[in-house]
């Protein structure tokens, strides 16, 4: 398998997460896998109600943003890590093979198809 191709797109999407997480909150320093939401448009202090609620739901949306990102972010990190310690490709609950055009599409894939819904830990 040619690994150098994957490492290529991996690190070009890890670059394009980390910008878009940049967008919705910062890096938290003691924990290297982590972000924080901030909130937007802090600023003003109307005592509007529904301000409040437009900056509760804004809240809501940007950490369910940033969650799934963060997530994406993670298994990316942990794809260019198994290529660099020779073991990227291989499903994480069969030890098989995960699939060339599965890897094409998904070049952080943790599983091969036949295991694609499994649940894994973080």
């Amino acid at each position: 398998m040619d690994t150098a191709k994957y490492k290529t797109k991996l690190e070009d999407e890890l670059k394009e997460l980390t910008a878009e997480l940049k967008t919705l909150g910062i890096h938290n320093p003691e924990v290297k896998e982590d972000w924080i939401a901030t909130p937007m448009g802090v600023g003003t202090n109307e005592a509007d109600p529904n301000v409040g609620a437009d900056r509760v739901e804004d809240w809501d949306e940007r950490r369910a943003t940033l969650s799934n990102l963060e997530g994406r972010c993670n298994d990316v990190i942990k794809a260019l890590k198994k290529i660099e310690a020779g073991t990227y490709g291989t499903c994480e609950v069969s030890g098989e093979a995960i699939e060339e055009d599965r890897l094409e599409v998904n070049p952080a894939a943790r599983t091969c198809k036949a295991h694609l819904d499994t649940e894994l830990p973080s």
